[in-house]
């Protein structure tokens, strides 16, 4: 089984470069964010002919996730609940036998903004929403975007943006948080001391100078985790392809073995 996770930073403007991505390396699951369109706008039709089903949680203009299976989903839930002011950002189903969760965690803005304490307010209900469902010892994914470099390993200049937005420790506690509950950063675990991003400014030839951050990530529960075979960061995609522009995101994919 293939399990994948992508920021698409705008699903409708870059609905062919994300088909030829799932006509090429076909995962069986997807967990989508920043998709930029309201449940009405999502493209269903062109994502079923590439043989996908989707669950939407959409929002006109700004977030929005989704989960692709090549099965339809058994259940859906949308949203974190109390935090529904924060927009469309998290969205659970069941497809294939596991639970997937697409999160997109606030940006935050900056250290001295007023969205950074929400921030760090939607991580701890995150952590207390997951908690039950960990402890079941189910198969889960959370799946997304969680705007932390949670180690020195995870960004191009540690020492130049310590204590700056993706980088504070209030936000890497956070992070710490969801892996005490028992899940598990599959990237990491495969790769204890890889240098691979996920995230480049389009600015500045970011990409080409490795100026990178790993904020998308791949979070599972021991279920999941000991199946792992290989966990990659597809950097193919994160360029342009027969004049198609990318997102500023490369996928994050896991490949299973079949429970």
């Amino acid at each position: 089984m293939r399990i994948a996770t992508w920021n698409v930073n705008g699903l409708r403007a870059r609905l062919d470069y994300v088909c030829d991505w799932l006509r090429t390396r076909r995962p069986d699951v997807v967990a989508l964010q920043e998709l930029k369109a309201t449940d009405e706008q999502f493209p269903h039709e062109p994502l079923l002919e590439a043989g996908y089903h989707a669950s939407v949680h959409g929002q006109k203009a700004w977030n929005g996730v989704a989960v692709l299976g090549r099965e339809p989903p058994e259940r859906v839930e949308a949203g974190l609940p109390g935090h529904e002011e924060l927009g469309a950002r998290l969205l659970s189903a069941e497809v294939a036998g596991l639970e997937i969760l697409s999160v997109y965690v606030p940006n935050g803005k900056r250290v001295d903004h007023p969205d950074f304490r929400r921030k760090l307010a939607f991580f701890d209900a995150l952590a207390e929403h997951l908690r039950p469902a960990v402890a079941a010892g189910g198969p889960l994914v959370l799946a997304g975007d969680l705007n932390v470099a949670p180690t020195a390993l995870d960004t191009w200049d540690e020492e130049g943006h310590r204590g700056r937005i993706f980088h504070t420790e209030e936000e890497r506690n956070r992070f710490r948080k969801l892996t005490a509950l028992g899940l598990v950063d599959l990237y990491r675990a495969r790769h204890p001391q890889g240098r691979e991003f996920t995230w480049w400014d389009y600015r500045g030839g970011a990409f080409h100078r490795g100026f990178g951050l790993r904020i998308d990530f791949l979070l599972a529960s021991p279920a999941v985790a000991e199946r792992v075979r290989e966990v990659t960061v597809d950097r193919d995609f994160r360029k342009k392809r027969e004049g198609l522009a990318p997102s500023d995101h490369a996928p994050v994919i896991a490949d299973l073995e079949d429970g």
